[in-house]
């Protein structure tokens, strides 16, 4: 059978565009592929032993509902934060989008958060300290309820009539006189699907794949930068004053050192660190849940610096890769973590001083140290900004404070668009897959732009 449109990748960017395309015109015909599980079989075996196990599949970054099913479910109502997406299409008719999303999203739960707002003397903290508290309102789903409405979402797509694929691999797409054919392995058996139009929505993990179309159709690619980093847990209390008026504080800070950006964001209160794993490479994330039972006595956070190449070097994504593989290598295939008090006096972390700190980590990982395998500038960048830190939220910078290696984010693909996020006639590309969004509210909106754009 041939489909209208083929979408590759089942988190919300693509399943918001097949929610719109339906919307629209009901008749179209299509199909997802998504490489990871159904929502409903979704199990990260971390969440039992705190361990990761080293999944083919990981379930925390892939997989129906994308990488958001188990994060944190903060929709950022917003464009000063997540993305590009406001200097894309102009900051009205982003937020015509943004807003769409959380309207979708609300049709599709049945006890939908409160908004957190921003907060003038949170801000003024931070502007006597050189730190920059981002503006945006914040709604805050938590893992739990953000599972369950992502699942309403699906279960009516199915009745809708588009029909889910998992657990395939998307390898190629193939040019045809009639639109395109997409090629993808199941089982380990080789397969193929014809459709008119496509809708690439493959998130961060999908990278390689993008970077591969790309070329193979000669689009332009704009280099982006990569984010190092570390996940910091210490104990919930020492955020409470931000938590419990804004719920999640974004915090930029330019480094004294090397005049360089930093930016600490995805806190999650009362949370758990976890572990995904992105193609063999095991890397640091946090998320917490909405009950309160689930809650920690915990919080948890990403200290990011980024780094931008200039000249000729075309691959900040697997420079990044290659400091997380190394950080598994030195980890003994794990993710490190480090006590901050051992991490200032030049020491690795063993388990003995950890299993005395005070603040008990969430996850199981390999008591080491950060500094045999984090390049010496973001290092740097992120002590000094924990530091910072500590003048809002004394404490920050605790001896017992955890930190996790490495956390990295990657936006290297950004390919030229046609200005409806077209790479080349028929091929559509949304999400952060797409160097443009970075996070959930953004991609979902990506996904109901392009629906329109299907369709209208």
């Amino acid at each position: 059978m041939k489909y209208d449109v083929a979408i590759i990748g089942g988190g919300i960017g693509g399943l918001m565009a097949a929610y719109k395309i339906k919307e629209n015109a009901p008749e179209k015909n299509i199909i997802i592929l998504e490489r990871g599980f159904r929502q409903e079989k979704r199990h990260c075996p971390a969440s039992k032993n705190k361990k990761c196990v080293h999944c083919k599949v990981c379930s925390i970054s892939g997989g129906y509902a994308g990488a958001g099913a188990f994060s944190d479910g903060k929709f950022n109502i917003g464009t000063a934060y997540g993305g590009f997406l406001g200097t894309e299409l102009g900051e009205d008719k982003a937020m015509e989008y943004i807003n769409m999303v959380d309207k979708v999203l609300e049709s599709f739960s049945d006890d939908y958060p409160q908004m957190y707002y921003s907060n003038e003397e949170l801000k003024l903290k931070c502007l006597q300290n050189n730190l920059r508290l981002l503006d945006m309102n914040v709604r805050h789903l938590g893992t739990d309820k953000n599972y369950k409405t992502m699942l309403r979402l699906i279960e009516h797509l199915d009745k809708a009539g588009v029909v889910m694929k998992d657990k395939t691999e998307c390898t190629d797409i193939d040019k045809t006189d009639q639109g395109y054919k997409v090629k993808f392995e199941k089982n380990g058996e080789a397969k193929e699907v014809e459709a008119e139009k496509i809708v690439i929505a493959t998130g961060r993990s999908g990278a390689s794949f993008v970077k591969n179309i790309c070329e193979k159709y000669g689009v332009k690619i704009n280099a982006n930068s990569v984010d190092i980093g570390v996940r910091v847990e210490m104990k919930d209390v020492i955020w409470r004053e931000f938590s419990s008026k804004i719920y999640e504080p974004k915090i930029l800070y330019r480094t004294k050192t090397f005049e360089d950006r930093t930016r600490m964001f995805c806190f999650n209160q009362g949370g758990l660190v976890s572990a995904e794993n992105n193609h063999g490479i095991i890397t640091a994330n946090g998320h917490s849940y909405a009950e309160k039972e689930k809650k920690t006595d915990n919080c948890n956070f990403a200290i990011l610096s980024s780094i931008h190449f200039e000249g000729d070097f075309d691959k900040p994504t697997e420079y990044a890769e290659n400091i997380a593989r190394n950080m598994n290598f030195a980890g003994e295939g794990n993710i490190i973590v480090q006590r901050f008090g051992d991490l200032k006096r030049g020491r690795r972390t063993n388990a003995h001083r950890l299993g005395a700190n005070s603040v008990i980590p969430t996850l199981s990982a390999f008591p080491g140290d950060l500094s045999i395998v984090l390049p010496y500038r973001a290092l740097t960048n992120i002590i000094e900004t924990i530091y910072a830190l500590d003048k809002v939220a004394p404490g920050c910078a605790n001896d017992d404070t955890l930190l996790y290696g490495c956390e990295n984010k990657y936006y290297s693909i950004r390919p030229v668009h046609d200005g409806n996020f077209s790479i080349i006639d028929g091929i559509y590309m949304i999400g952060d897959g797409s160097g443009i969004t970075r996070g959930l509210s953004q991609s979902g909106a990506m996904g109901l732009f392009v629906g329109d754009a299907i369709t209208k």
